[in-house]
C-alpha cells in the first residue's frame, strides 16, 4: 500500500456511509440512500476506496467550506462553484489549472469564490500536493526585503532553481510547488498577468503612497487538504475573499512579515520608543484603512474585520460539532511546514528536484490545450 506522510491511506467506511446520508438527507431527489450505500460498499471491497459523484463532491465542498471557517461573511456558500478535476494528477497540469483557477477567482476585481478538487489519494496512486501556503505568496530575502515568512521557503525554491529577479524586491511572487509521487517536487512560476495586485494609498495622508505598499487580490489557499467521506483530496484550493486586517496587520504591520508598522508610525511622527506609547497600535489602524480604502477604491472585494466578527459569531452559534463523517477542509503539521520551511517532501524517498521554474508560456500553453479539448 503506497504510504503518504509515513501514514497508510485508508478509508473509513463509517465516514462514508455517514456522509451518504447526510447528502441524501440534504437531497432528496436523489433518491433513497440504500441502493447508494450498497454501491459504495461493493466499491471499497473491491478497490479500497470509492468516487463521489459530482453533486457528492460539490456537495461536501460546500459544507466543508462553510464549516471550516473560512467561509467569510458574504460568500454564497450554496452557490459556490466546485472544479472537478479529479483526473489530473501530473504536477504541470495541476499548476496550470491553479493558475486558471486564480484567473477566474480574480473576475476582474469583483472575487468569485471558487473550489477547485484535484486527484484524492488512493490505494494505489496518492495525489498530488503544493507546498504552499496560498497561490501568491512573495518572497523574503536574507537582508530583510520582502515577507520575513517566508524567507525559508525562498531560499528553499532558491536551491531548487529558482531565480529572484537581479535586483530583487519586497513584493516578488514565489513559484509554485508541485509534488506528485512519480515524479517529486516541481516549480512552476505563476505568470504576471494573473496576479492582479492593489498599491496602497490613504485616504488622508498623502505621503501614504510613497512607503510602495501593495498586496495582491485573492487569497487563494492551496495547502489544506479536502475531507469528504473518509476520502482524502490533498490538493484542493480554495478561495473566499480578503479581511482588511489579514493584509494590514497579520503580513504589512507584523514585525515577522513587512514590520511596516513603525515607517508608518516615524512617518505619522508618534513617540516609538516606547510599546506603552501605543505607536504600534496607531500604525496598525492606519495600515488598515489605507487596505479597506485601496481594494475599494480599485473596486476588488474585500471585507473588514467588525464585519468578520459578526459573522463569526453567527458560525460558532450556528455550526456543527466537527465529526469524521463532516467534510472539512484541514491543515497537517507536515503541510504547514512545507509552506514556510519548503519541506520535507511529502512523498517518503521524494527527491527535490533542482531545476529552472516551468515558464508563463508553458502554463499558458497547457491552458491553450484545455480550452480547445
Amino acid at each position: 500500500m503506497t504510504v503518504v506522510d509515513n501514514e497508510p491511506i485508508t478509508l473509513d467506511i463509517d465516514a462514508a456511509e455517514g456522509f451518504l446520508r447526510m447528502f441524501h438527507i440534504a437531497h432528496p431527489e436523489a433518491g433513497p440512500v440504500g441502493p447508494r450505500l450498497s454501491e459504495v460498499r461493493d466499491e471499497i471491497a473491491e478497490t479500497g476506496t470509492y468516487r463521489h459523484t459530482t453533486a457528492e463532491l460539490a456537495y461536501g465542498a460546500r459544507i466543508a467550506l462553510r464549516d471550516s471557517g473560512w467561509c467569510t461573511s458574504g460568500v454564497p456558500w450554496r452557490r459556490l462553484k466546485v472544479r472537478d478535476l479529479r483526473g489530473y494528477r501530473n504536477a504541470a497540469a495541476v499548476a496550470g489549472e491553479c493558475v486558471e483557477h486564480l484567473r477566474l477567482a480574480t473576475n476582474d476585481g469583483e472575487v468569485r469564490p471558487l473550489v477547485t478538487v484535484f486527484a484524492p489519494d488512493t490505494p494505489t496512486a496518492p495525489g498530488p500536493c503544493i507546498w504552499n501556503e496560498q497561490l501568491v505568496r512573495y518572497a523574503g530575502y536574507a537582508d530583510g526585503t520582502g515577507d520575513r515568512r517566508y524567507a525559508a521557503f525562498t531560499d528553499v525554491v532558491q536551491g531548487m532553481g529558482w531565480r529572484p529577479p537581479e535586483k530583487p524586491g519586497r513584493f516578488d511572487v514565489l513559484p509554485l510547488v508541485v509534488e506528485t509521487a512519480h515524479e517529486g517536487p516541481k516549480l512552476f512560476t505563476i505568470p504576471p498577468d494573473v496576479v492582479h495586485e492593489v498599491c496602497l494609498e490613504h485616504p488622508e495622508l498623502p505621503w501614504f503612497g510613497s512607503l510602495g505598499l501593495r498586496w495582491h487580490a485573492v487569497p487563494l489557499i492551496t495547502n489544506m487538504k479536502l475531507c469528504i467521506g473518509g476520502v482524502t483530496y490533498p490538493a484542493a484550493p480554495f478561495n473566499t475573499w480578503f479581511v482588511g486586517s489579514e493584509v494590514g496587520t497579520r503580513s504589512l504591520a507584523d514585525e515577522g512579515g513587512y514590520g511596516a508598522a513603525r515607517p508608518v508610525a516615524e512617518a505619522l511622527g508618534l513617540d516609538t520608543s516606547a510599546e506603552r506609547t501605543l505607536w504600534r497600535d496607531r500604525a496598525v489602524v492606519e495600515l488598515n484603512r489605507a487596505v479597506l480604502h485601496s481594494f475599494d477604491l480599485a473596486e476588488v472585494t474585500i471585507t473588514d474585520h467588525h464585519a468578520e466578527s459578526l459573522h463569526r459569531l453567527s458560525w460558532l452559534r450556528s455550526r456543527q460539532r466537527a465529526s469524521a463523517n463532516r467534510p472539512a477542509f484541514r491543515l497537517e503539521p507536515a503541510a504547514a511546514r512545507r509552506a514556510r520551511t519548503g519541506g520535507p517532501a511529502r512523498f517518503s524517498g521524494a527527491a527535490v528536484e533542482t531545476t529552472q521554474p516551468h515558464s508563463p508560456s508553458r502554463l499558458a500553453e497547457l491552458l491553450r490545450r484545455r480550452a480547445e479539448g
